[in-house]
């Protein structure tokens, strides 16, 4: 079920992708907004994919979180932002994770992550 709100920057969400075709991804997965709400764009946000998977190479765009924000996990998976890979989306694709009959949950990151996911998207851009 699609979120029916705005949400904030730095909250994690999974996105569904499953009408993307390859090379895109193509499945649901965690993923974390990253831009703040812009004036007439009300069902966009930025958005950066999350992945439990080390990066082959390390870079300043693959950028580890300081835990992993899985309400569901065990919360000590290491986790990476993948920044080379900044979306813009709808937020229709966009699900809170279910913690629950009927109970939902959208984790917050620390302001410090949020900052090193940005500037790993700057990075991911080519804007060092």
């Amino acid at each position: 079920m699609a979120i029916n709100f705005y949400p904030r920057a730095g909250q994690i969400f999974i996105c569904d992708f499953s009408h993307f075709s390859p090379p895109e991804m193509t499945k649901k997965r965690p993923i974390i907004i990253v831009s703040p709400r812009l004036k007439n764009r009300a069902k966009i946000v930025t958005i950066v994919p999350l992945s439990t998977t080390a990066p082959r190479v390390s870079d300043d765009y693959t950028v580890l979180l300081s835990k992993d924000y899985d309400p569901n996990g065990s919360g000590n998976k290491r986790v990476w932002a993948k920044c080379d890979m900044v979306l813009n989306i709808g937020t229709h694709r966009l699900n809170s994770y279910k913690i629950g009959r009927r109970k939902y949950f959208t984790p917050e990151t620390s302001g410090d992550d949020l900052e090193r996911v940005r500037r790993g998207v700057l990075a991911g851009l080519g804007f060092r």
